[in-house]
């Protein structure tokens, strides 16, 4: 079926007379949704990549759901966040089948993290924890005797932060596997059992790449092999499997070895004492290590003369003695046997930080976060790693988000994924920006890098946050921006003030939509995957283009790769980068046909440099003006 062909079907799937037409008293007829499904049902049949640009409205879920669903291909859908997970689950799926029930089946499937440990359930039971959580894990309790898919978000009674729920959870480290008492009860096996008989399958990108990660080291898997992949938020992709398939050793992982070997060799070989004082000595050791480590990041050189290095190496010495003591007694008891399979994963993982000269394919990197330590092994090219592990897995893979153009097209964007070639599409989004939107650029402020840029920034917003009557989120593009601008303004705004970090993102946006006038100041998790419709948000601003730090040395050592290659690292990696993130906090603006607003951006840098025009031509076709005027007129003109 051509493209041509398929497009008819569509017109009629998604048109005015289609079955979700009846469904939903709402529906909007949408050409862009309909050409989209078109080109997802061409790829899914005729296979290949395909990059497919969804503006903001055109109704992207339905637009690749529908197509997969009646494919007859097993397709994995992945998302960007457990959020849109559970929307495309609980919300548009049903809505999808109840208008064609002869589609396929589909189901959530989690990371282990999220499910249920019946087993561990009961350890905690029986052994007790702390005074503050005993009403958690009764309610966790409760819940465990009727729920059926152990899905710990079922339990909205419990906070999501709760330190009951790493207690009644198991991660690879502890889980028992083969060997658990509770297998036949485990909602993490039956999920995966449910997942190989079913046709569409909705899991995140972390347990995406966790499966692909699990293959490529031969350590089995957590989804079925299916035939076709499409990726939502897709632009998050070549970060996250830079992460994924990396190393990582944290301080809390050697620390929690050691304590679990204490508490097994009590319950098991309570006679040993040589192994609790081995054990002991090890948590004494990393504890000397985390206090040895600066705050913030730094390159990792094992064998280099820092405090942190030498304590490493203090480390590793202790580890042989403890790692053939827990050899020697896992015989008697099942929990030091699971230690000492830990151990031969952690000696693996050490060697690989203690080992010199991988600059090459990685790099190494060591990060203090308040009481946390932990050492990166980053690949410096997560194209290769997505060609090798990720394209070559499926007949059919569908790249798709808001945010895949850069300065209007897709090359560089291929780039980034390593793709020689792909099917290209944009479905732009269908609302009038010249109509609905102003970006407001306003003149004479000074370069970023000035001291008294943020200070200035603000001067230069408060009379548009006056205009707009508050309703503003105000982005930054570092923490300390933003605690200088949340000063600052606590005395100079006549609107309530939402500062990140207050309070958990969901609750600072619950009383943002219900104040109506309030103006929040956020920094790197407000600038995507927020959602807020109609006039409560009526003005984004954004401090700073949002390049990544010059100081972070994954971004180092990938510059000086692209450097070594020949290419420019500021046009082939910096640029396109940033660009991504500025469309994404842009995109908070308008998010329906109703919606008006104006987006300030107070860089200069779009103007000054020749680089500038990148980021313009990338956002939506709003028109612009430098004129404060301007952005008055707009909002008398809307009132």
């Amino acid at each position: 079926m051509s493209a041509a062909e398929s497009l008819v079907d569509w017109e009629e799937m998604l048109g005015a007379t289609s079955p979700l037409a009846a469904l939903l008293p709402g529906f909007h007829v949408r050409v862009q949704q309909q050409e989209m499904a078109a080109r997802v049902a061409a790829v899914l049949g005729d296979g290949g990549v395909a990059l497919i640009e969804a503006g903001t409205g055109t109704g992207k879920s339905f637009a690749y759901l529908l197509p997969a669903l009646l494919s007859g291909r097993q397709v994995i859908v992945s998302t960007g966040s457990r959020a849109l997970q559970d929307q495309l689950i609980e919300k548009d799926l049903p809505i999808l089948r109840a208008a064609w029930p002869q589609s396929l089946r589909s189901l959530r499937l989690k990371g282990r993290s999220n499910y249920l440990c019946p087993y561990r359930l009961q350890e905690a039971l029986r052994d007790g924890v702390t005074a503050t959580l005993q009403r958690d894990l009764l309610r966790v309790a409760d819940w465990a005797a009727a729920t059926r898919e152990g899905d710990i978000a079922e339990l909205r009674s419990v906070a999501e932060d709760s330190a009951i729920w790493p207690l009644v959870t198991s991660t690879r480290d502890n889980c028992l596997g083969a060997d658990c008492p509770a297998q036949s009860s485990c909602p993490v096996l039956e999920a995966r059992r449910q997942a190989q008989e079913a046709e569409l399958i909705v899991v995140n990108h972390h347990l995406l790449l966790s499966d692909l990660a699990l293959k490529a080291e031969g350590k089995g898997d957590l989804l079925p092999s299916a035939d076709a992949l499409i990726v939502d938020e897709a632009h998050q992709l070549p970060e996250l499997t830079a992460q994924f398939f990396g190393q990582h050793l944290s301080a809390h992982r050697l620390a929690e070895w050691g304590r679990d070997i204490r508490v097994a060799a009590l319950a098991e070989a309570a006679d040993d004492g040589d192994l609790r004082a081995a054990a002991q000595d090890w948590e004494h050791a990393v504890q000397r290590w985390l206090e040895s480590a600066g705050e913030g990041r730094q390159e990792w050189c094992p064998d280099d003369d820092a405090g942190v290095a030498q304590q490493f190496r203090a480390l590793l010495r202790c580890f042989e003695p403890l790692h053939g003591q827990v050899r020697a007694a896992a015989v008697r008891g099942k929990g030091l046997e699971q230690c000492a399979r830990r151990g031969e994963e952690l000696q693996s993982v050490l060697a690989h930080f203690a080992a010199p000269g991988l600059e090459e394919q990685e790099v190494r990197w060591c990060e203090r976060r308040g009481r946390g330590l932990l050492l990166h092994a980053t690949p410096l090219d997560p194209a290769e790693t997505l060609q090798k592990h990720l394209f070559s897995q499926f007949d059919a893979v569908l790249l798709t988000s808001a945010t895949l153009r850069i300065g209007g097209d897709f090359a560089q964007t291929r780039k980034l994924f390593g793709l020689p070639e792909s099917k290209d599409f944009l479905a732009a989004a269908p609302f009038d920006y010249a109509r609905q939107a102003l970006l407001y650029l306003p003149d004479g402020l000074p370069e970023p890098s000035s001291p008294g840029y943020t200070r200035a920034c603000l001067e230069a917003a408060l009379p548009v946050l006056e205009a707009s009557g508050g309703r503003a989120f105000f982005l930054f593009t570092s923490h300390r921006a933003l605690q200088e601008a949340a000063a600052i303004l606590s005395s100079r705004l006549r609107y309530p003030l939402l500062v990140q970090g207050q309070a958990p993102r969901s609750r600072l946006l619950e009383r943002f939509r219900t104040a109506g006038d309030a103006v929040l100041l956020g920094a790197a998790s407000f600038w995507e995957g927020v959602d807020v419709q109609g006039e409560a948000l009526s003005t984004v601003i954004i401090d700073k283009l949002p390049f990544a730090s010059p100081g972070d040395p994954v971004l180092q050592a990938r510059l000086q790769r692209i450097r070594e290659r020949g290419g420019d690292p500021f046009r082939d990696l910096q640029i396109p980068q940033a660009v991504i993130a500025l469309c994404q906090g842009a995109g908070r603006l308008i998010r329906s046909e109703q919606d008006r607003g104006v987006l300030m951006l107070c860089d200069p840098r779009l103007r000054s440099k020749g680089y500038g025009r990148i980021f313009l031509q990338s956002l939506p076709p709003m028109r612009q003006s430098s004129e404060l005027a301007e952005v008055q007129d707009f909002w008398r003109e809307s009132a």
